[in-house]
């Protein structure tokens, strides 16, 4: 299984950026996804998920009317629109795949490579 996560960089306060998770060796269509971040020093949190079917998303409460989940099962697929971005957005972003529909780092099978995220002020 690989979970190739894109699309991180540098970005000024305000700006968006569009993150990207390519998925295989997996059948992507019964897996919830979700992106986490963990910023230097910290724990790895949960930002966001969306279920198999694309039906139920869930955000932080950091993030919620900034970030949008989406997935594309036909392309295996996940994405994170990222907007009105924050220097304390600033982190390695995570893709993860689970089979529960509740997503929590204890019930990730698998983990992605990570991307990075920064935000200037």
């Amino acid at each position: 299984v690989q979970l190739q996560a894109s699309g991180g960089g540098l970005v000024q306060a305000g700006g968006s950026l569009r993150l990207s998770c390519a998925a295989s060796g997996l059948t992507f269509n019964t897996y919830s996804m979700a992106w986490f971040r963990q910023a230097p020093g910290k724990e790895r949190e949960f930002v966001s998920k969306i279920t198999w079917g694309g039906g139920t998303t869930y955000y932080a409460d950091s993030v919620k009317g900034r970030f949008t989940i989406s997935r594309d099962n036909a392309k295996n697929t996940v994405t994170l629109e990222m907007n009105s971005l924050k220097p304390e957005d600033t982190a390695v972003y995570y893709c993860a795949a689970a089979r529960q529909s509740t997503v929590i780092a204890s019930n990730v099978a698998y983990w992605g490579q990570g991307t990075q995220v920064t935000v200037s002020s």
